[in-house]
């Protein structure tokens, strides 16, 4: 996918009966369905049986079972709760009758309260910064496997700020702040870029986790899949401008590796917080 007009079409869902819904899959180079996909498809089902006026503010999932990219997906939607602030639904997909994903999410009735949130880090704005795409190519002969994971196409630009630095120090910490942007245009629908924000944040969570094992991984293959996902919206914003993903991984072990993400507004302010745990694996044993 080249850009947002894409990815939107594979977002749609066809409904099937009153709670259900189907959705097909874009085909990954890797065979297997993207998580950030059935992520944006579950809160979508979910958003489709909520009053407009409520805004999703929170999601837990599992990610259970490989989603194979040739079938469509199934979305069964229970409606939990529909109280006077808050709404609750619980959504799983289905794949040969079999739960593949399942997820919790909440929204609730706009409205005022105390507020606060954390600084953005102090980093380059995306102006002048390299995307990923540039920096893949600078290192297309030096660094092939960062060539190709580069060259996916994706309905999203990143700038990480680290630059060239990012990709090729022997030792790094467990840390990376990029500038994402959709590419193309969004509705002005809110609930759109918070699917489509949904479906990016998946993107670079394992990624940094893995970075303090760089010069091992070279050495060897590994597995990496999801497992959970979590994520919270703090405030309203449209993803048709820069916002900063600034992600951390203060713990990996036992074959699993947490991450946890911060997006930020130019501005500066924190308007989601994300957390996935994922394996992490030697694709040896």
């Amino acid at each position: 996918m080249k850009d947002f007009d894409q990815l939107r079409s594979v977002l749609e869902l066809e409904k099937i009966e009153d709670n259900l819904y189907r959705g097909q899959s874009y085909r990954t180079p890797w065979g297997r369905v993207f998580g950030g996909q059935v992520l944006a498809q579950s809160i979508h089902a979910a958003q489709l049986t909520t009053p407009d006026d409520r805004a999703l503010h929170s999601m837990h999932a599992y990610f259970l079972l490989a989603g194979d990219v040739e079938l469509p997906i199934v979305y069964d939607v229970e409606r939990v709760r529909d109280g006077g602030s808050y709404t609750t639904r619980r959504v799983k997909a289905i794949q040969k009758g079999r739960a593949i994903f399942s997820m919790e999410t909440s929204f609730q009735t706009p409205e005022d309260g105390y507020a606060h949130h954390s600084t953005m880090p102090d980093v380059p704005p995306p102006e002048g910064l390299m995307s990923d795409r540039e920096i893949g190519e600078a290192l297309r002969d030096t660094a092939p496997d960062v060539y190709r994971y580069t060259r996916i196409d994706r309905p999203i630009e990143c700038r990480p700020t680290q630059g060239l630095a990012g990709f090729t120090e022997p030792q790094a910490s467990a840390k990376q702040n990029i500038w994402i942007k959709a590419i193309g245009s969004l509705p002005d629908n809110d609930r759109m870029h918070q699917v489509a924000l949904a479906y990016v944040s998946d993107y670079n969570l394992l990624a940094t986790a893995l970075l303090p094992h760089r010069q091992s991984i070279a050495r060897e293959r590994v597995f990496l899949a999801s497992l959970d996902h979590a994520m919270w919206f703090h405030r309203p914003f449209r993803f048709d401008d820069w916002l900063l993903y600034s992600i951390e991984s203060p713990s990996a072990g036992g074959a699993r590796g947490f991450s946890q993400g911060h997006v930020y507004s130019r501005s500066g302010e924190l308007l989601a917080s994300v957390a996935q745990e994922g394996l992490i694996r030697s694709a040896a044993k």
